[in-house]
Order: structure tokens, then C-alpha cells, then sequence
């Protein structure tokens, strides 16, 4: 048995090996019992804030009985949601990546939980991780949104970080550590030619079967410690104030987004306040679902779900506009979505948090913590640096 066991993982070595260095684009995605691997690409649609139309409005011919690769999968930056909505953002420092990309594969592999790649391509950091927000820069911009807060102008509002280096990864071999270390329900990566993407988001936003469409929102953090378990944080979440008022205000956000494209009286809180645990930290979540119009387009969803709440604050529209004139830099993939569309208008997204992205050998890894009338500045950018820390720890 141990023998049949040994002769499997070398396949599955042998496998992502020989997908890894063929120089081929190639996507891996969770799923509930491994993950999928999509390559063999006929078909990359590069989008701007033009043909984003066409592509959410491209109808596919019905059929009986589709296939598995019936599907393009991929990525919406968060730029291009912005402008999707009518958020303009003004000019920021920009590296000029794309602000979405989609695939069709021609070929899906299954892949088992367990993923074991043994990488000779060992990463090179060039030069250390940057913070662009120190703690005094980041403290001025927490009281100026606080101020927002007192004055009405937003309810919870995200201050997005960024850490960033110069070096050159083997992505395969971060997703595969990544997995083992911290895995997540919305985890993925992309390898292309002149970047790659890896993620442990925790977060779905949309699951859309025929009529049915499910959310899953996330707000509420906890540090793990010693001394704490999930039992432990489920009645700290339900006694912090702070928290309780910052996760009730992302899901009434997110049912009214979901109501905007549901039947009347469908939306429901299904299960309110768990806990979910993670590798450095415990998260409060709830699961919210409805069910869709008819005459509902996908592009509607998208429209009335992305960006995703739970990463922006609330009311949504003004809050990206304070957002987006307080921050210097482009978000690019961060606060974005990632998760395919199948030909029979079913849909998968995640939001893009928890993430890296390398691009041109320099990379980024950005986070954000929720500000409210409670919070407290420096707890807020430490709790930033313990997102980011599983991916740290990649470079090590």
C-alpha cells in the first residue's frame, strides 16, 4: 500500500513537472475535495474597459450536454470593475498589468488535496520587502477616514497595503508550500509568460447555479494564539462590539446587492456568524443566499456584486470614491475577482485577497483592514501584517 502510494505522488510529480516547465500558461483552482488544473489555452481574451461589455454579453450556443472545458476562466482587476459600475479611478502610480484575462482551456486535470511539487527552480529576492504605508503614514490616513466616518460620509471603509519586492519565483512551487501551510476554500494561481498570481483567498463571492446564487462574505479577524481555539473566538467575535458592528454592516451590504438581482423575499442568511480557521488567524463568516430573476443577465450579478463589499466598506459607491483619491498606488489584481464562467451561464468568483502577484520579477502582496468608529490604528495595521504574513513566509 505505501509502495502504491509512493508510485502515485511521483506521477502527480512527474505530472505538474512536466506541465510547470513546458513554458505553457496554465490555471489551478480549488475545489471541495483537490483542485482543478486548467491549460492547453485556445483562446486568451486580454480585457480593457471596452470589450468588457462584449465579453460579459457574448451569449453561447445551447447545447444538450456540455463539456467540462465549456468555460473561460480567469480574472477581473479591480480597475475594470471600478469602471464597470461608473467609479472612475484618478490617476495612481500604475505598472501597467492587464486589468483582467480570461482562458479557454482545452484540457482540465484533477488534481488530489495533497499537492506535492518538488521545485529546482529555488526563487531569487533581489531586494527585500518594502512597506508603501509605515505605521505613522498609515495612522494619518485611519484618523482622516475616521473623520469620514463622524461626518457620515462612509460607515467601514478598507486602507489597503502593499509589500513589495523585486524577485523572481516559481510560482508552482509557492502554490504548492502555500496549500500545505494555509490552505483555502478560493485558493488559486495562474502562471503566464510574464507573471504569475498566487492565492489563498478565503472568500467566495459568487456561486451561481441555473437560478440559485449563494455569497459568502467575510469581516471579523482574530489573531491565532496559544491559548486561543475556535471555540474561543466564536464567543470573542460575538462579545466584541467592534467586530459584531463591522460584519452586520458587510452583510446587509451584501444582501442588498444580492437583492438587487434576486425574486423578492429569496435573500436569506442561511448561516450567520460562524468561524472559520486558518493557518495565523480565525475569520467571522456568514452565507447568504437568493434566487435569481429570470430575465437576469450575468453581467447584472457582476455589476451588482463586484467589487466585493466585504474588501471596500460601506455604502459601496462612496466608499470607493474615498478610497480611490486617498490611495497612490493601482490595487491591479487586489479587491478584484477571480473564477470562470461556464457557457451555460453558471458562475464561480472569489475576491482577490490574501494574494501575490509577480509580475515582470517584481512582486506585490497587498492587504486591508476595516476601519469603523471603534477601531484602533495600530491594531488595524498589525492585523494588516498578519494577513500578509503566510505569504511572506513564501520568500524564507
Amino acid at each position: 500500500m505505501q509502495d502504491f502510494k509512493q508510485r502515485r505522488k511521483l506521477i502527480k510529480v512527474k505530472s505538474l513537472d512536466k506541465i510547470n516547465n513546458s513554458n505553457q500558461p496554465f490555471v489551478i483552482y480549488k475545489t471541495k475535495n483537490g483542485f482543478d488544473l486548467y491549460t492547453d489555452f485556445s483562446k486568451k481574451i486580454i480585457l480593457n474597459n471596452k470589450n468588457i461589455y462584449r465579453f460579459l454579453n457574448t451569449k453561447y450556443r445551447l447545447k444538450k450536454k456540455y463539456k467540462k472545458t465549456d468555460l473561460l476562466i480567469g480574472f477581473f482587476g479591480y480597475e475594470i470593475l471600478n469602471n464597470l459600475i461608473g467609479v472612475k479611478l484618478p490617476k495612481q502610480n500604475n505598472i501597467n498589468f492587464p486589468k483582467g484575462i480570461f482562458y479557454k482551456p482545452e484540457t482540465i486535470i484533477t488534481l488530489k488535496e495533497d499537492l506535492f511539487y518538488d521545485s529546482n527552480n529555488s526563487h531569487k529576492v533581489f531586494k527585500k520587502f518594502k512597506i508603501n504605508i509605515n505605521r505613522n503614514s498609515y495612522k494619518k490616513i485611519f484618523d482622516n477616514f475616521k473623520k469620514k466616518i463622524r461626518s457620515g460620509q462612509t460607515y467601514q471603509i478598507k486602507i489597503c497595503t502593499k509589500y513589495k519586492n523585486k524577485s523572481k519565483i516559481d510560482p508552482l512551487d509557492f502554490f504548492c508550500k502555500l496549500t500545505r501551510s494555509n490552505l483555502a476554500p478560493e485558493a488559486f494561481m495562474i502562471k503566464d509568460k510574464n507573471f504569475s498570481i498566487i492565492s489563498c483567498s478565503p472568500e467566495n463571492l459568487i456561486t451561481k447555479k441555473n437560478l440559485s446564487i449563494s455569497t459568502k462574505p467575510i469581516a471579523g479577524t482574530l489573531r491565532k494564539t496559544k491559548n486561543m481555539n475556535k471555540k474561543k473566538a466564536l464567543i470573542f467575535f460575538r462579545n466584541n462590539l467592534k467586530e459584531t458592528k463591522e460584519h452586520n454592516m458587510i452583510v446587509d451590504m451584501e444582501r442588498n446587492d444580492l437583492s438587487r438581482v434576486c425574486e423578492p423575499g429569496t435573500v436569506k442568511i442561511k448561516k450567520e456568524k460562524s468561524v472559520e480557521e486558518y493557518k495565523d488567524l480565525y475569520h467571522y463568516v456568514s452565507l447568504i443566499k437568493g434566487k435569481l430573476r429570470k430575465e437576469v443577465k450575468n453581467i447584472d450579478i457582476i455589476k451588482a456584486m463586484m467589487p466585493g463589499g466585504s474588501v471596500i466598506g460601506c455604502p459601496k459607491i462612496s466608499t470607493l470614491n474615498l478610497l480611490n483619491h486617498q490611495e497612490k498606488e493601482n490595487r491591479n489584481i487586489y479587491t478584484g475577482s477571480f473564477g470562470f464562467i461556464k457557457y451555460n451561464g453558471d458562475m464561480r468568483f472569489n475576491i482577490i485577497i490574501r494574494s501575490l502577484l509577480n509580475y515582470k520579477n517584481f512582486s506585490e502582496i497587498s492587504v486591508a483592514s476595516g476601519v469603523v468608529i471603534d477601531s484602533n490604528a495600530n491594531q488595524e495595521f498589525n492585523e494588516n501584517f498578519i494577513k500578509a504574513k503566510a505569504l511572506i513566509d513564501l520568500f524564507k
